[in-house]
């Protein structure tokens, strides 16, 4: 794992927001900056949408991202002060994940592939209900699921809207997926599975004409899909940096024991 240098290259990416394009060139004047290829860390200011566009747009060289909050939602930033920011950067606590690789196929039979650090989730498209066969590993595991949809999610998206879909939390060493329904409708007590972090799942929609449904990896999304598959990329490795003391090992376990 490549070290961070004690004095590292920044680049800074920021969100539309006016607090973080405020917050871009504050930082800039203060420390300098250089463009993202050449950087060794990447500060990113907003909310936790900004650090994953931030990693999605770092996939091929995968520069550690550092992440301050000027947003809305900041489970996955750091909390925002200027000062001292090198020295924060090089104390920093790495968090490694793997996304999620999305093969979706629709109606026409077109095949799109999407990256998810957060999650692939299966959405309904009108006021019907969609229904989805799930297999998992080439077994299938639900003939029918009624549902207004169905989710993928790894440990980094567990908090998301995976939590929010009252999902599990699951650590980010437990090498294990969380496969969700969206407001179930039959079988009504199924609340999903946990799976390890090496199953293919692969949901087919039923009735498309009369059900469409939606596949979106994070925010790519595919309309009127007939079939989509997930499995991890264990091969892509993403770095996130967190303060000392402030781990996303340690927010996840805060999170599991707040009201």
């Amino acid at each position: 794992m490549t070290q961070i240098p004690p004095a590292p290259a920044l680049a800074f990416a920021a969100s539309d927001r006016p607090e973080a394009q405020a917050a871009r060139q504050a930082l800039i004047a203060r420390y300098g900056a250089v463009p993202q290829e050449q950087a060794d860390v990447i500060v990113a200011l907003g909310g936790d949408g900004q650090m994953l566009e931030t990693l999605h747009g770092n996939l091929r060289r995968r520069t550690p991202v550092y992440g301050m909050n000027r947003g809305s939602v900041g489970f996955l930033m750091n909390d925002y002060d200027e000062d001292d920011l090198i020295a924060r950067i090089v104390a920093a606590e790495r968090t490694v994940i793997h996304p999620l690789q999305m093969d979706a196929w629709t109606e026409a039979g077109e095949v799109h592939t999407g990256l998810a650090i957060n999650e692939v989730s299966l959405l309904r498209q009108t006021r019907q209900s969609a229904k989805l066969k799930i297999t998992v590993d080439g077994k299938v595991r639900l003939e029918e699921l009624s549902c207004d949809g169905c989710l993928v999610a790894t440990p980094a998206g567990s908090t998301a809207y995976n939590l929010s879909a009252h999902g599990p939390i699951i650590p980010l060493d437990a090498r294990i997926l969380a496969l969700t329904p969206i407001s179930a409708f039959r079988p009504r007590r199924w609340r999903g599975a946990l799976l390890s972090h090496e199953a293919r799942v692969r949901f087919d929609v039923l009735e498309p004409d009369k059900r469409p449904v939606s596949a979106t990896a994070d925010n790519f999304e595919v309309r009127r899909v007939a079939s989509v598959e997930v499995r991890e990329r264990r091969d892509v490795a993403l770095t996130m940096l967190f303060d000392a003391g402030r781990s996303f090992d340690e927010r996840v376990m805060t999170e599991q024991f707040t009201n």
